[in-house]
């Protein structure tokens, strides 16, 4: 840890406090969100499928205006962006914790939402700006207080819902109230947007010629597309470990503690291992090897729980929790190891794919692929488990995780030996397709 924050103060002081916002960030999110579900359902009286609705608000208006975000980025600058989206979700978090009625719960999910949308795209953009040649040690960092983040906020969020979730609520809101005051003040004003010729031209034009830019940058959206794959295995911590466990456990606290093993092996893994993997990975792998091998990493994390489902289940003791903890807590050691070799180096890819140009549109955009993917890959990977144990084969859907991380990591190697994730020099056009 110390080496960990020996290299944070060795950057300048706005890369540090974009780690540190990220932190903070993810710590009045994650202190929210956890809980928000019980607290329709429960608390609000929400029958189930206006719950799921107001869910899927927030998740929409993020993943599918993080295009939005990356362009306003681009033609604004990042600090007005990452402002804006901490301002917004303030708003937002505030109006969940003191409103009943159900538009309201929805503009404040939509809020939620679009707020990251509008942050998250910036936030990377001005980290690889201001990092330069640094760039994948300063995303290995910034993963680490993302993670950071991720952890503790759940923790704190328990002890606060524990009161009253409207007490955590305004806490959140202030934390992001608080963090939107550091960033006025202290964050210095950055912006990557491209100086046009033809500077009278329309905004609808300029905004839709960013746009088309991007789409024919064909080597970015293949890689885009080959990315997915990592992002759908990487969910499977919050879905498909989870239902695994409370399928093999005997329910209580022994169930409730195997959970909580996964996301603490995920998270304290990244935190302490992070910096280690990249350097080493650095040293001795090509970008688009480290991303090939994260994306295998990734696919044979679930070999656990493959192989777990040829051991007769016991019918209870310590056998039976070991069965329903060991095999889950295995895959999410490996899915973390496998993000932490290839995140750094993906983040950078990107950059570099961009040409340097229209990076936060660049963000946005496959921010947007991956969102879908991960929709998408959750409905399939949800229904494979329950149609797989109903059909008596419950190694299929681990089978076809292993398969998917196998792919995009065949893809990743093919791309990368082709030259399409080779560095393109600053300023230069994308590759068009």
């Amino acid at each position: 840890m110390k080496r960990t924050l020996a290299q944070v103060r060795s950057y300048d002081r706005s890369v540090q406090l974009l780690m540190a916002n990220q932190f903070t960030i993810n710590l009045g999110f994650y202190m929210l969100m956890p809980y928000l579900a019980q607290h329709l359902s429960g608390t609000l009286g929400l029958a189930g499928w206006l719950v799921g609705f107001v869910l899927g608000v927030r998740n929409f208006s993020q993943q599918g205006m993080f295009l939005v975000g990356g362009t306003l980025a681009d033609r604004f600058g990042y600090k007005p962006l990452i402002v804006a989206g901490c301002v917004l979700r303030t708003a937002g978090f505030a109006t969940l914790g003191l409103v009943d009625s159900v538009p309201a719960l929805l503009a404040a999910s939509a809020a939620t939402g679009f707020a990251g949308a509008l942050f998250n795209p910036a936030v990377r953009a001005y980290l690889a700006a201001d990092a330069g040649e640094r760039r994948v040690e300063a995303f290995a960092l910034f993963n680490v207080f993302y993670q950071a983040g991720i952890l503790l906020g759940p923790l704190v969020g328990m002890a606060l819902t524990g009161i009253d979730f409207r007490v955590t609520c305004l806490v959140s809101a202030v934390v992001f109230g608080l963090l939107s005051v550091v960033q006025i003040r202290m964050l210095p004003a950055r912006g990557a947007a491209e100086k046009e010729e033809n500077a009278e031209a329309g905004q609808r034009e300029r905004v839709l010629s960013q746009w088309r830019s991007v789409a024919r940058n064909r080597a970015f959206l293949l890689f885009a597309t080959a990315m997915i794959g990592s992002y759908v295995l990487s969910f499977q911590v919050y879905l498909a470990l989870p239902l695994e466990v409370r399928r093999l456990g005997d329910g209580g606290r022994v169930e409730t503690a195997a959970v909580a093993m996964l996301f603490a092996a995920s998270g304290l893994s990244t935190i302490f291992g992070q910096t280690r993997v990249t350097a080493w990975c650095k040293r001795r792998l090509a970008p688009g090897q480290a991303l090939a091998w994260g994306l295998s990493s990734m696919g044979l994390a679930f070999v656990p729980l493959l192989v777990a489902t040829a051991v007769p289940v016991p019918d209870g003791g310590a056998g039976r929790w070991l069965l329903a903890a060991v095999p889950p807590t295995l895959a999410a050691l490996m899915l973390a190891l496998g993000t932490m070799i290839a995140y750094p180096f993906e983040m950078d890819t990107i950059v570099r794919l961009s040409g340097s140009r229209l990076v936060a549109t660049h963000y946005g955009l496959y921010n947007t692929i991956c969102g879908v993917g991960i929709t998408v890959g959750n409905l399939l990977t949800g229904a494979s488990l329950d149609a797989a144990r109903q059909a008596g084969v419950p190694a299929l859907p681990w089978l076809v995780l292993v398969a998917l991380g196998l792919a995009c990591s065949g893809a990743l190697h093919a791309l990368h030996r082709t030259g399409r994730l080779a560095p393109a020099s600053p300023g230069a056009q994308p590759a068009t397709a």
